[in-house]
């Protein structure tokens, strides 16, 4: 949450962009720092994905977009109904209460937009990481001939 002085206004742009670069921060740090004890090459794998955690969030991801696509459309038909009869009036608070449901519809879809976006890259995420271990350990195996026979 960002705190303000009474009287300042915070943009959710600007709020949403330092709680960006803070998480892209702490990411940075966690990924190139080094494990306290036996850190690099000493057996321990300097990255580890949880593919049971991907398809967790995914899944939680998708879960939303679907709550929300339902949910968040409640008041849609009321509130454009509502915007039409005050128009139809000669209230000018007509164009206010359409300009609100216009704001409301286009959020909406950018947040469905993007609960959707994290769900399928997630699930990407975590197919492309099993096709990666699978590659890997195709190709390991051949080395792991060759350390034997030098041995």
């Amino acid at each position: 949450m960002v705190w303000q002085n009474p009287g300042e206004h915070v943009t959710f742009e600007k709020e949403w962009a330092e709680l960006r670069s803070a998480a892209a921060q702490r990411s940075a740090m966690q990924i190139n720092s080094a494990p306290a004890e036996g850190g690099g090459g000493a057996g321990a794998p300097d990255l580890v994905v949880n593919r049971d955690d991907l398809g967790a969030i995914g899944n939680d991801a998708y879960e939303l977009r679907t709550r929300l696509s339902k949910d968040g459309d409640h008041a849609r038909p009321a509130t454009f109904d509502a915007a039409i009869a005050l128009t139809n009036g000669n209230f000018a608070s007509g164009s206010a209460v359409l300009k609100v449901h216009d704001f409301w519809q286009k959020h909406l879809k950018t947040l469905l937009d993007s609960c959707a976006h994290i769900s399928n890259h997630l699930d990407y995420t975590k197919a492309q990481h099993a096709k990666d271990d699978v590659k890997i350990g195709g190709d390991l195996t051949p080395i792991s001939k060759l350390s034997e026979y030098m041995k």
